[in-house]
């Protein structure tokens, strides 16, 4: 029921929590969910390894919901906005917070982990 990975901070990093996340959702007959699972895991993930100078942690817990947690060395928590039509980014979390059934960040001594729910048999 617990799923966990670490991801060098490169560019591959996204991709490779997508499939990942993937995987484990197919693994727990859960496929259902896995647009919106790698949607979001892409978007945290993204956000983690673009700062990141340490391995990302990617985890997976199922219990009543589905919860992804990913945790990086960097202390700032994440801060939801509204991207203006012209900018490159800022969009990550905005997606998270209209997909998820919660979410949050949490600091930690050496960083912080940001975390969201997935209701289990809602594609989103």
């Amino acid at each position: 029921d617990v799923a966990y990975w670490f991801l060098e901070p490169e560019d591959a990093a996204p991709g490779r929590a997508r499939r990942l996340a993937r995987r484990a959702l197919t693994r727990w007959g859960m496929e259902e969910l896995s647009d919106s699972v790698e949607l979001l895991v892409s978007e945290v993930v993204t956000n983690a390894v673009r700062y990141a100078t340490r391995p990302v942690t990617l985890r997976l817990l199922r219990t009543d919901v589905l919860r992804c947690e990913v945790g990086d060395d960097v202390p700032q928590l994440p801060r939801l906005r509204q991207a203006r039509a012209t900018d490159e980014g800022g969009r990550g979390l905005y997606l998270v917070n209209r997909l998820a059934r919660r979410w949050g960040a949490t600091r930690l001594n050496a960083g912080k982990v940001v975390w969201f729910e997935i209701d289990r048999g809602s594609a989103g």
